[in-house]
């Protein structure tokens, strides 16, 4: 869906913003799944790895060049992974998941959902002033 005709660049964000969320998504789904196995015996705990996968993306963004002083970008695409933890255990059934570890991750992703939401709400509403006419 593309939210404004006339700028590439908005779009970008409003893709970037649609996959962050859907990283966010993915990732509270994991960690709900790792804290419901907290007491599964020989269980590894899984991840989801995005923000790297956007970083190294980052490397490659090239944008319309209107002169060649301009900044490069690139295209993005989802680069949600869902990975195991197979690390050791401490703990003498095998599994590795650290509860606590957990409840922080699942309040930081919260948060981090939340400001994304707001961010996109943001962005449309602006988009919204502008295709109206301010309101007139």
């Amino acid at each position: 869906m593309r939210v404004d005709g006339n700028s590439s660049i908005d779009q970008k964000v409003y893709d970037l913003l649609k996959q962050d969320l859907n990283a966010a998504s993915v990732r509270g789904k994991i960690i709900s799944n790792n804290i419901s196995n907290v007491n599964t015996k020989e269980y590894k705990r899984f991840d989801v790895v995005f923000e790297e996968t956007l970083k190294d993306e980052d490397k490659d963004l090239s944008l319309k060049k209107t002169n060649n002083k301009h900044l490069d970008g690139g295209d993005f695409q989802d680069g949600v992974k869902v990975q195991q933890d197979n690390s050791s255990s401490m703990r003498s059934d095998g599994n590795n998941v650290d509860i606590d570890m957990e409840k922080v991750n699942q309040a930081a992703n919260t948060l981090l959902y939340n400001t994304l939401i707001t961010s996109y709400n943001n962005r449309l509403n602006s988009s919204r002033y502008v295709v109206t006419g301010g309101g007139r």
